[in-house]
């Protein structure tokens, strides 16, 4: 299966995410011209995968919906490529001979796709263009499809936690601007950029949610020096990289770590501000998401339940 498969068009996705005490479920559907639905969510407690999906299997059974799950950070790499010259027909092929000294196995056990990275189309002087080239074992992506199939869960769609939060990223973007978008969950941060609906930027943050919300003032502050300068490093060289978008602000996803807002907005000089969950989703129908903790959760599910077709090369 290709990351990015194009799937049958659907009336919404279910999008299934194994976090480290059960599993996290979420169901979109999307309306032109309305915010998109978030018709249910719920979490399935354990540790055995295959019985979490049975679990899920007979407790989510939406049939109209699409699914798709999403890799942990640790299952796959994802790379900044550049793009050989060739037609694009051939990209794949191509990126992957690439790949063959990059990856610490054999490029031929690799599940591998590409996105591109749009150039600046008013650029005097063409710049070599990038893609970014996502890569997983074939033996974690065949045993993840069987533990679905053996569920009876028709999986359309294998994700990762970039594309995920580029869906939402894309949703806040002020017309004509760049987006930074930054989440936190129990594997640690994840920085995304994006601009006019593409990812131009992801970097990793070692901070875990659970070191934000310590209770121990010089550990949290700690960890608040350490996304502060991650976040100034990156955004300086995503400026000089990508110096015809200009980012409008960063945007804080959901982490119930108070007083992290009002750190970065001191030590930034990039607007800094919370997700207001109401103001981009209807959650009329999921009430558990007026908890910040329960937004927390279901941020990375939500934004893989918002994906749409993709064409990959």
């Amino acid at each position: 299966m290709r990351f990015f498969k194009r799937a049958r068009k659907t009336d919404g996705w279910m999008a299934l995410v194994m976090q480290r005490d059960g599993v996290a479920v979420a169901c979109v559907g999307r309306a032109t011209g309305a915010r998109p639905e978030v018709r249910a969510v719920g979490f399935v407690p354990g540790k055995d995968g295959a019985a979490l999906l049975d679990q899920v299997a007979k407790d989510y059974p939406h049939a109209s919906c699409a699914c798709t799950t999403v890799l942990a950070s640790g299952e796959y790499q994802f790379l900044s490529v550049e793009a050989p010259n060739v037609p694009r027909e051939e990209l794949r092929t191509a990126i992957r001979w690439r790949l063959k000294d990059v990856l610490d196995y054999p490029v031929d056990e690799a599940t591998v796709d590409v996105l591109d990275v749009p150039l600046d189309a008013n650029a005097v002087v063409r710049p070599q263009q990038t893609v970014f080239a996502v890569a997983a074992r074939n033996s974690i992506i065949g045993p993840r499809q069987q533990q679905f199939r053996t569920a009876k869960i028709q999986l359309s769609a294998i994700d990762i936690p970039e594309m995920a939060q580029r869906n939402v990223s894309a949703l806040l973007e002020p017309e004509g601007r760049g987006l930074a978008l930054l989440s936190f969950n129990d594997e640690g941060g994840l920085l995304t950029v994006t601009w006019r609906g593409e990812l131009y930027l992801s970097r990793r943050i070692d901070v875990t949610v659970a070191q934000l919300r310590d209770e121990d003032f010089d550990r949290r502050n700690a960890g608040f020096d350490k996304i502060a300068l991650e976040l100034q490093r990156s955004l300086d060289n995503f400026e000089r990289q990508f110096s015809f978008i200009s980012v409008a602000k960063l945007v804080l996803a959901p982490t119930g770590a108070a007083g992290l807002e009002e750190y970065l907005s001191s030590n930034l000089y990039t607007r800094v501000e919370t997700l207001a969950f109401d103001s981009v989703f209807d959650t009329a129908r999921a009430p558990e998401l007026a908890d910040v903790a329960m937004q927390q959760r279901y941020f990375l599910p939500i934004g893989a339940a918002l994906r749409v077709e993709e064409t990959a090369a």
